[in-house]
């Protein structure tokens, strides 16, 4: 019995080890911790700030979090570490910005046109 809970213990600890590719838990943290009521599914519609196109690094990105502003709750490292916080960023990076181009739209293209 000891020598199976030690092959199990041994498992699971290389398990943990391997370390998932960047971002593929991100959008379960974004989930879990309810980001999208705020920011949207897109990272972008919601009433919180626009995270998409993500223009922060990932160090002004934790700071962000950590310190919270106007509505945004701040996020200490006991709830939510900074391991979590780059894999929530890497997540946030690989959302595509869908916002047209001011010049496909064609009223504003005509606007441009005319200044």
């Amino acid at each position: 019995m000891g020598k199976l809970l030690s092959i199990v213990m041994l498992c699971a600890a290389a398990a943990s080890a391997q370390s998932p590719a960047a971002g593929s838990t991100g959008k379960g943290l974004y989930m879990t911790f309810n980001c999208y009521a705020c920011h949207g599914f897109s990272g972008q519609n919601g009433s919180g700030a626009r995270l998409v196109p993500m223009k922060m690094t990932q160090t002004a990105f934790i700071e962000f979090v950590r310190k919270g502003r106007g509505q945004m709750p701040p996020y200490s490292a006991k709830v939510l570490p900074d391991g979590q916080l780059g894999e929530v960023y890497a997540y946030i990076k690989t959302l595509p910005d869908r916002t047209p181009a001011p010049a496909s739209i064609p009223v504003l293209k005509q606007i441009l046109s005319q200044n």
